[in-house]
């Protein structure tokens, strides 16, 4: 993975290695049955006229198979390739090309391929300059062989330097966009890290100027932030997402999915199973799980009353009837409550009451600051 920049030390001229190179990615072609083409005797003279762009051209065109090549040999080829472009006038030229060859297969080597291809990529994202944009191709190409691994694990100490290498880079949002979306798919596909998902959509919402907040982009990765907002288990905050200006264009392009939001942000369980009575087949349609929309509507109720209530002090019954629940399972809802950090407290058994001692505010208006 990306770290210190290094170099690659190979000995031999350009022709030398060049020619080395051709012969090499020649070999392979035929052991594959392909003599159509002839990569070596193409670039004698080109070679001999000293035209290393044109030779490079031939090579990366070239390059494809070494995905095929012997797995041992595969990293050595690669960067015997790379060493070469960086002999070019304009090695971005060739870089993001090479990207696109390794975030393809290493059919050779379906188990190891996707460490051998990272193994390249780092090498090349470490021995170009911090401020070049190309890094900003390899790292899509880096993020592209990690989510077809499911390797998250590689990606996450990295995620710091994000936007340090953002601002070296000097990435416009739209390319920003594409980047925090290609971390949250990776992110979404990995096991566990739903929460790293969401939260890298949210970033890319952010990059959505408000003159295109209601534009088709916008408006996809919009519901597709609030679904997965009211999805994730664990996430309880909504006034991250409608503080944006492209999920309040919601209200007038999707009015049902923006009330669904208002209610989880705001409102408690009977505004949800009334938003269920009188939008029958809206919750699935969402591809939403309405058991986990419930048991996520509940914890948050208990919070609304908790942190409305007076006394500090919660009748067990008071808190069934508003969970709709059975009076034994309050205690059970209670402890949920609290180990999702929405409100702290204290159960009675004896008096068959919770003592609130800290609750979550939905909703922090002017009443909550003068408390």
């Amino acid at each position: 993975m990306p770290g210190p920049s290094n170099t690659l030390l190979i000995e031999g001229s350009f022709e030398e290695l060049a020619d080395e190179l051709s012969h090499y990615i020649d070999e392979v072609k035929r052991k594959q049955g392909d003599n159509n083409t002839a990569i070596q005797t193409e670039i004698t003279p080109l070679l001999e006229q000293n035209q290393k762009d044109e030779v490079l051209k031939k090579l990366v065109t070239g390059s494809a198979v070494l995905n095929s090549a012997p797995e041992k040999e595969i990293i050595a080829a690669y960067n015997l390739l790379v060493h070469l472009i960086r002999q070019s006038s304009n090695p971005n030229m060739f870089l993001p090309r090479i990207c696109q060859h390794l975030s393809n297969p290493i059919t050779s080597s379906p188990t190891n391929g996707p460490g051998l291809a990272l193994s390249v990529l780092t090498t090349i994202f470490n021995i170009l300059p911090q401020d070049n944009d190309v890094r900003y191709h390899v790292f899509l190409a880096i993020l592209r062989v990690i989510r077809s691994s499911g390797s998250f694990e590689l990606l996450r100490p990295q995620l710091k330097n994000l936007d340090t290498w953002i601002t070296q880079w000097e990435t416009d949002e739209e390319d920003q966009r594409k980047l925090y979306l290609s971390i949250a798919e990776v992110a979404e596909e990995a096991s566990g890290e739903e929460e790293q998902s969401y939260l890298y959509l949210l970033r890319a919402l952010r990059t959505i100027p408000s003159d295109e907040a209601a534009s088709p982009e916008a408006r996809q990765l919009s519901t597709r932030a609030l679904k997965s907002a009211l999805s994730y288990p664990t996430h309880f905050d909504f006034q991250d997402l409608t503080s944006l200006d492209s999920i309040q264009a919601l209200r007038k392009s999707d009015p049902t999915l923006f009330e669904l939001l208002d209610i989880f942000n705001a409102q408690v369980l009977d505004d949800y199973n009334d938003f269920k009575d009188e939008h029958d087949d809206f919750i699935p349609a969402q591809s939403l799980s309405d058991e986990t929309l419930t048991r996520k509507m509940r914890l948050l109720t208990l919070a609304s009353l908790a942190a409305s209530t007076q006394s500090r002090s919660l009748p067990y019954q008071h808190i069934a009837r508003a969970l709709q629940i059975p009076s034994e399972d309050t205690e059970i809802w209670v402890i949920d409550t609290i180990r999702a950090g929405l409100v702290e407290g204290k159960l009675s058994q004896l008096n068959q009451t919770f003592l609130v001692h800290r609750s979550t505010y939905r909703v922090f208006g002017e009443k909550q600051w003068t408390e």
